[in-house]
């Protein structure tokens, strides 16, 4: 408590949480293999704990609460590599489909982070590189311009990987989204930022279709994408089935609220 009254933290845990940008399931080692211009690159955030989430929107809740049960008290004070690990262990133990390192790594490493995956490092598992930025400065713009709209969970029987079409030159797309997303946010380059959301939604609907249409949806996502995406410079989901949608604009957007970038050590 501080002053006498509850903090969300004591509610929710003092751990992070993470939103992940441009080039999501390039860390999935079915997509980097059939990268043709490795590595490919993706974009993790970590994010200080201010509200709850909702479950199953994208937003790493699974790994988060596996990491709440390994560390209570918060992240330890231990080799960042050494905690991605433990917990990448920790919750993909027995799992015929493994998750990706992007939601461990986006938990543990402070800032914003691109990762760089290549399949021929440790079967692309974990990236072979990561570059992060922790500038207070870099951080608190990103803030501004990124709005955050609540659509919905994923619903019961979802599953976006039914239908894969892992055409090679839409993983190197995807791949390089990332890499734009990261170059658009070092540079504060809202217009940039946007483009890279933007294209990595299509490749998102060219390699697995599912993400945002499938039998079990009941919001047209489609549609609620176009509609940000022209009204505004870029937008995305935060993960496949809705979840949660990010904007990339100067200007407000009705409904939408802010997050707060974790820079801290």
């Amino acid at each position: 408590m501080a002053n006498g009254k509850p903090r969300i933290t004591d509610v929710v845990g003092n751990l992070p949480y993470r939103i992940a940008l441009a080039g999501g399931w390039i860390d999935q080692p079915f997509a980097s293999r059939l990268n043709p211009s490795p590595p490919g690159s993706m974009v993790v955030v970590r994010l200080v704990p201010q509200f709850r989430f909702m479950d199953r929107s994208g937003i790493c809740i699974g790994t988060r609460n596996i990491a709440l049960r390994l560390w209570r008290d918060g992240l330890p004070d231990r080799n960042p590599d050494e905690l991605v690990a433990e917990l990448y262990a920790a919750e993909n133990e027995g799992k015929a489909e493994p998750s990706g390192s992007q939601d461990m790594i986006g938990l543990v490493y402070p800032g914003i982070s691109r990762l760089d995956y290549d399949y021929h490092h440790r079967g692309g598992i974990f990236p072979v590189h990561i570059e992060s930025n922790n500038d207070p400065e870099t951080a608190r713009w990103l803030e501004r311009v990124i709005h955050v709209l609540p659509v919905g969970p994923r619903p019961d029987g979802y599953n976006p990987l039914e239908v894969k079409n892992l055409d090679p030159r839409w993983i190197g797309r995807l791949g390089q989204s990332g890499r734009d997303c990261y170059d658009a946010i070092v540079s504060r380059d809202t217009q940039a930022l946007g483009a890279s959301m933007n294209e990595c939604m299509a490749c998102w609907e060219a390699i697995l279709p599912g993400t945002v249409r499938h039998r079990t949806l009941t919001v047209d996502l489609a549609s609620l994408l176009r509609c940000y995406q022209q009204a505004h410079p870029g937008a995305m989901y935060s993960g496949c089935g809705g979840g949660y949608l990010y904007v990339a604009s100067d200007e407000p957007v009705p409904g939408a609220f802010h997050v707060k970038v974790d820079v801290r050590p």
